[in-house]
């Protein structure tokens, strides 16, 4: 159970730290219109989010077989 606790703060943590044409620009329509691929510390944030929620995913499984 805890390990479950734990998983979901990591998840909504890097998620909540993906940050892509969120700005106070994009929030009157300033976005910019380009997209870039990810990069560095952004590509590593994305890819950790995408583990974390399968490990969350396959917890939650376990549970309901446990």
């Amino acid at each position: 159970m805890v390990f479950q606790v734990i998983i979901s703060i990591l998840l909504t943590v890097s998620i909540l730290s993906q940050n892509r044409g969120t700005g106070l620009s994009a929030t009157f329509g300033g976005s910019g219109g380009f997209f870039s691929s990810k990069r560095g510390a952004e590509k590593v944030l994305f890819n950790l989010s995408i583990v974390f929620a399968v490990l969350f995913v396959l917890n939650s499984l376990a549970f309901l077989f446990i």
